[in-house]
């Protein structure tokens, strides 16, 4: 994400409106292919950048703890293009077609991940016995909540709910968690 967001910004002295193409995702979003993963490094200011990477940070760690290297990075990149990506196309269809740009996305998939897969929620929601559709409502409502916690000026919200949701359904099916390999089951994070 640093070096991205450097890059950025030299491009920034040179011209803004290039780094704006460079770097971020808008619509039509396959006239610029490569932003649909610039975007996700690229960050609107050091705040925006440091936000972002403290909650990947965070989520990412202890993910990290349960999956390979190659898995994480896929889940990263998988995430945040598809939350990308729901944000243009929601943004364009409501008018107003967003440049979009950061990994708060996937740092939410991250979130929703640790949230869904770990043994305490993996027990709770067994117990519960919701069944495939009451797990659904669940997390969809944990997803709008979460999007609406972090609401605000210039907020990628479909991005931040896509990002989620993706998150708790992964988590839910553990598709990160390796058997043997790099993780092991006793480094399982504890929630």
């Amino acid at each position: 994400m640093a070096i991205v967001f450097a890059s950025q910004r030299l491009v920034a002295l040179i011209a803004t409106p290039l780094a704006v193409g460079l770097f971020a995702l808008s619509p039509p979003v396959f006239d610029r292919p490569w932003t649909v993963v610039t975007s996700i490094y690229a960050h609107a200011d050091p705040g925006h950048l440091l936000g972002n990477a403290v909650v990947v940070l965070v989520a990412g760690l202890l993910v990290e703890r349960v999956t390979t290297t190659t898995r994480f990075h896929t889940f990263v990149i998988t995430t945040g293009v598809l939350a990308g990506i729901a944000e243009a196309f929601v943004g364009s269809a409501m008018g107003t077609p967003p440049a979009v740009l950061g990994i708060s996305g996937a740092a939410l998939a991250l979130v929703g991940y640790v949230l869904a897969g770990n043994p305490v929620a993996q027990t709770t929601l067994g117990w519960l016995e919701l069944g495939r559709r009451g797990q659904v409502i669940v997390m969809v409502v944990l997803a709008a909540a979460v999007t609406i916690a972090t609401a605000g000026e210039g907020v990628a919200l479909v991005a931040h709910f896509v990002g989620f949701a993706l998150g708790l359904f992964a988590g839910r099916l553990r598709l990160l968690h390796v058997r043997g390999g790099e993780a092991q089951s006793s480094n399982e994070y504890a929630g």
